[in-house]
This record gives structure tokens, C-alpha cells and sequence, in this order.
């Protein structure tokens, strides 16, 4: 018997139930969303999770089309997943949970005896940490951003090359390998042994039907490579970016950007101006160095230093 929280299945089952995480304010009990699905033949495990930032929503489409579609009794090994990660922020719909203003991403491993978000964060990383492998899957929140996969440990980790190749596996295309800021599921798995990569399924607030799908080719690429399920996983070369450059806006007002998502530019290539709501071009902003155009803002008014746009830098193929 395999048990997740209150979901319980043994060899051949599958069961969904709750992973106690606290109470409301009114003392209600809070648990988060989860399911088990126990292969019928022993194998990895594997840790699936969705939601860590409440207004993330691809990543609960995943995990929505992909539990269905397991079978347990053609299944090697066992899947656990959470389907809602940042319960309170999802309620509201909002990217930070709203009990602590805390983003769940940056409080792992977490501590059972501490916030709200620390306690969701320790009793995730509990699961987590029970898996062989571990994919947090995200998107790009209110941002448009290309499909990729973050390998958050940083190159010099000695799992560098096992999450590498989780992330290539995974295949959306883009891999950003950096290390990622404290506090990141991405960081922690790794340093208690486990594989750990973060997809980031396309940006904007919404349900974006292509990065789901994408997202869920990925987890099943994942499971016929690590022999979960039989079959062979379509690989192929990752364009790789080592390092990200962000740029804000030199004015406010409103901003035109010059370049696709996904395309290659070159330094001292325009990235975007920024006219007055007359059209007039109050700024012009340029690339510092060579690479692909990665992320944008989702609306065009600006204030003076506000985020718009991102270049992943330092670009191979592996």
C-alpha cells in the first residue's frame, strides 16, 4: 500500500484524497489535492506537482489530463501527485499565497511548524523527496513566455547532469540551466538526491490548451523514458540557455515589442521601444548581448523600470 496523505492504492490501484496542510481562518481543515497511482509491477517513483503559484494554471491542465489517462496495471513503479500546491492561492486566484504574502517556490524545504506557506512547502517536500525523480511544473504567470524546462541546481551540483537530462527528456525545446533562488523545489529536491527540474508551460494569465499539451507529452515522455510505462521517449537537442538578461523600461508609456517569442537576436538588436500614448517613441531598447528572445510582459503600459522583457543568454544545444 502506497499512501499519499489520506489517498491510499495498492499494487494495480489508484486513489486521490487530501494532504492535510492546516486550517482557515474559521478552523476549516485545508487539504491539498492528491492522488496515488500504484503501478501494478514495482518500479521509480516519480513526484508530480502543479499550482505552486496560484494564477499557474497549465499545470494543474496536466495534471488534469494526464491522471486520467494512467492505467496502474500497465504502470511499473508509482506516480504521486499534488494537483494544487499553493491551495490559498489558487482560492483567490492569485500567484503569491494571500495568508502570508509568501511565494511558495522560495520557502522549500520548508517547516512544519512555521508559515503557511513553509507548511505546504514541508509537506510537499516530504512526497517530494520520497520520489526518484520530481517535475514542479509552472508557466510564466502573467508573462508571455516561450514552453522550457529550468534546471535550477546550478552546473556545479552533482546532479547537474541527471536534472539536465530529466529537463532534455522532458522536451519542450528551451532549457534554462541556472541556478535558481533559495528556496526553489528546483534547488532542494537536488540537494536531498533528487532529480528535480521546473518546465515552465507558457506565460499569461489563462488556460493555454498548446502548453498543456506540451506539458503533457513531456510527463509521458518522462515516464517511458525512466520505464514507468513501455515504449521509447522522442528526444531531441534542447537550445540551452545559461544565462538571462531582463530589461525594464528606460520611460513610461506604452510599449511596442520588436522581436517574436523564440527568435534569435543579436546585441545591439532592438528589443522595443516605448512611445507616448500619442505614438510619439519616447525610448528605444536594444540588446546587451546575443541570444533568444525568452519572455515579455503581457500589456503594454509601463512605468519608468518596469519589467519588459527577458533574453536567455550564453545559448548552446545539448
Amino acid at each position: 500500500m502506497t499512501s499519499l496523505g489520506s489517498a491510499q492504492a495498492a499494487p494495480g490501484e489508484v486513489d486521490t484524497g487530501r494532504l492535510p496542510v492546516g486550517e482557515t481562518r474559521d478552523g476549516t481543515a485545508v487539504g491539498l489535492p492528491v492522488a496515488v497511482v500504484n503501478g501494478a509491477r514495482e518500479g521509480p517513483t516519480l513526484y508530480l506537482q502543479a499550482g505552486s503559484d496560484g494564477d499557474e494554471l497549465n499545470g494543474v491542465g496536466v495534471v488534469r489530463r494526464v491522471v486520467p489517462q494512467l492505467d496502474a496495471a500497465e504502470l511499473a513503479g508509482t506516480v504521486l501527485v499534488v494537483g494544487v500546491a499553493n491551495y490559498h492561492a489558487f482560492q483567490v486566484a492569485e500567484h503569491r499565497n494571500p495568508i502570508d504574502d509568501t511565494k511558495l517556490n522560495r520557502a522549500y524545504p520548508g517547516d512544519s511548524d512555521g508559515t503557511s506557506s513553509e507548511r505546504v512547502a514541508a509537506a510537499t517536500f516530504d512526497a517530494a523527496t520520497r520520489a526518484d525523480i520530481v517535475l514542479d511544473l509552472h508557466q510564466g504567470s502573467t508573462s508571455r513566455m516561450i514552453e522550457e524546462v529550468r534546471v535550477r541546481c546550478g552546473s556545479r551540483h552533482r546532479l547537474h547532469e541527471e536534472c539536465l537530462e530529466l529537463a532534455k527528456v522532458f522536451g519542450c525545446g528551451y532549457v534554462l540551466d541556472q541556478r535558481g533562488p533559495d528556496g526553489q523545489l528546483a534547488r532542494a529536491a537536488p540537494d536531498e538526491g533528487v532529480p528535480t527540474v521546473d518546465p515552465e508551460l507558457g506565460g499569461s494569465v489563462g488556460w493555454d490548451e498548446r502548453a498543456i499539451r506540451k506539458g503533457v507529452d513531456g510527463v509521458f515522455n518522462v515516464l517511458r523514458h525512466y520505464g514507468f510505462l513501455e515504449g521509447q521517449a522522442a528526444t531531441e537537442r534542447q537550445t540551452r540557455a545559461n544565462g538571462f538578461e531582463q530589461y525594464g523600461a528606460p520611460a513610461g508609456g506604452l510599449v511596442d515589442v520588436a522581436v517574436d517569442l523564440g527568435e534569435r537576436v543579436s546585441r545591439g538588436q532592438t528589443l522595443f521601444t516605448v512611445t507616448d500614448v500619442f505614438g510619439s517613441v519616447k525610448a528605444e531598447v536594444t540588446a546587451d548581448s546575443s541570444g533568444v528572445f525568452w519572455r515579455t510582459r503581457r500589456l503594454p503600459q509601463v512605468a519608468t523600470g518596469e519589467y519588459v522583457c527577458s533574453v536567455g543568454t550564453d545559448v548552446d544545444t545539448y
